[in-house]
């Protein structure tokens, strides 16, 4: 069994209100990050602690567990709602996706490393989260489960994806970093019922990059 003792609980309570010094001002975000171990989505039980710190952290396949404001931005940008249809790019250490999980999403997640596919989808199991993973290429999107409300996508795309354009509904909204250097900017998009799309620049962020044609 996970340990989570007061301790630990003590400093996700720190870190949330960290969060709020910061700016979140979503609840629902800040409850759901109050309720998630995220000591439990870190490998490296020496670091435990740094959990709770508001930085990202490194996991397998050279990939990273997201600065936690970062989660918590991209969360609140997305304005999802019980029961909602939502589709995650990157599933990653899966600390977003139970995220997602804790806000009543129906989450739909996809992750394009195929080792990183299988320990996180033993994890959020043994965790108790219940979603759909996929192991596959982010950038064609689950045309299949589509159309979503909501579309996240937690690494830095060169470019908007048209594939997950087309996946989402009218009046949906696509969260995605964009840019092919260090640093992207944060774009969140929305579809209008006349087929076009609305942007909003929310400012610059740095992920690991997104690689079309690289399941692996």
């Amino acid at each position: 069994m996970m340990k989570d003792d007061y301790r630990l609980q003590g400093l996700r309570r720190r870190l949330v209100e960290l969060l709020r010094t910061k700016g979140i001002v979503d609840d629902a975000v800040l409850s759901a990050i109050g309720r998630i171990p995220r000591h439990g989505f870190i490998d490296d039980t020496a670091f435990l602690e740094m959990a709770y710190q508001d930085i990202a952290f490194p996991i397998p396949c050279g990939q990273t567990i997201s600065q936690p404001y970062t989660v918590a931005f991209q969360s609140e940008l997305l304005g999802v709602k019980q029961g909602i249809k939502v589709l995650e790019i990157g599933t990653g250490s899966g600390y977003q996706t139970a995220v997602l999980c804790e806000l009543g999403c129906k989450v739909f997640s996809i992750e394009r490393h195929r080792p990183l596919y299988l320990l996180t989808k033993e994890r959020l199991g043994r965790i108790g989260y219940r979603c759909n993973l996929y192991f596959g290429d982010g950038f064609k999107g689950l045309p299949k489960e589509g159309p979503f409300d909501r579309i996240l996508v937690t690494c830095g795309a060169p470019w908007v994806p048209d594939d997950l354009l087309g996946q989402l509904k009218v009046g949906g909204s696509l969260v995605i970093p964009v840019g092919e250097g260090e640093e992207q900017r944060m774009l969140r998009i929305q579809r209008n019922a006349d087929g076009t799309f609305e942007r909003e620049d929310k400012g610059i962020f740095r992920f690991v990059p997104m690689l079309q044609d690289k399941a692996k």
